[in-house]
């Protein structure tokens, strides 16, 4: 699969509150045209909500975020989200379950045909085409998940702690096929994650977020290729260590406001 044209998105001094609890505030970034840009930062910095802003489902209290760049004619939803449930119907296939967004589209049998067994073969899915969801592995149904949100060929691809319900092993295994699958679908990427492993193995530009109210406390740029990142590559492991020091005083903090709260 290809993206025949990425859009890239604008977020000028955005800032958000719920009720009297200001969880973000000024936020101005770019989020580069089909490069993978990933929110890290404590708990309860705002990264979820800055997601869920930058995907349209939360209206931003203050400022705006705008999209830049033609939509491909053949684009379903130009915003898609994989969430960390997998919420797959038991009652479908593999390949059923990754046609749920091509149905409502009007595309003729042939042409959701033709999209599901494209992504299949790019998530390495073909074999399980038709499996069951229970007898698919963790790692597995997240695959079908990341599948069902290729077919529609987005124009952005959020992507919230995508990983975080699996075992340790599983992810490592899977974040290593998502470099290469990412890099292969050239699809705008913003990912959310806690684990910064997984910041620096999937980051073109990592963004670090301060604790509630969530700001910008830097913005972290690799310029290297996807394909061929490895875990314990020394310049990503450096990165991991930049990133685990501008975090950590607020991550302690933020620990300790939950042990106070009797969490």
């Amino acid at each position: 699969m290809t993206v025949k044209s990425a859009v890239s998105l604008s977020i000028e001094a955005v800032g958000h509150s719920y009720r009297d609890l200001r969880v973000l505030d000024d936020i101005t970034l770019s989020i580069p045209a089909g490069q993978v840009t990933v929110l890290v930062g404590p708990s309860g910095c705002g990264k979820s909500t800055l997601l869920g802003i930058l995907g349209g489902l939360i209206a931003p209290g203050q400022g705006r975020v705008l999209m830049d760049g033609p939509i491909a004619s053949d684009c379903l939803n130009p915003l898609t989200y994989v969430f960390q449930d997998f919420a797959l119907l038991p009652w479908r296939d593999v390949a059923g379950n990754v046609a749920l967004g091509l149905q409502a589209a009007g595309l003729s049998r042939d042409a959701r045909a033709a999209r599901v067994a494209e992504v299949l073969a790019l998530t390495g899915l073909t074999d399980f085409a038709t499996a069951w969801p229970k007898q698919l592995s963790g790692g597995m149904r997240q695959r079908v998940g990341i599948a069902r949100a290729l077919a529609v060929r987005p124009a952005v691809l959020l992507m919230d702690e995508p990983l975080s319900a699996l075992d340790a092993q599983t992810r490592a295994l899977l974040l290593e096929e998502f470099s290469t699958l990412i890099a292969a679908s050239g699809v705008t990427t913003i990912y959310v994650t806690h684990t910064l492993s997984e910041a620096a193995l999937l980051g073109q530009q990592i963004v670090v977020l301060s604790r509630r109210p969530g700001r910008i406390r830097d913005i972290i740029r690799i310029d290297r290729p996807l394909i061929g990142r490895r875990p314990g590559d020394p310049d990503l492991m450096a990165i991991e260590s930049r990133l685990w020091a501008l975090i950590r005083d607020d991550a302690a903090d933020a620990a300790r406001e939950f042990t106070d709260a009797g969490g």
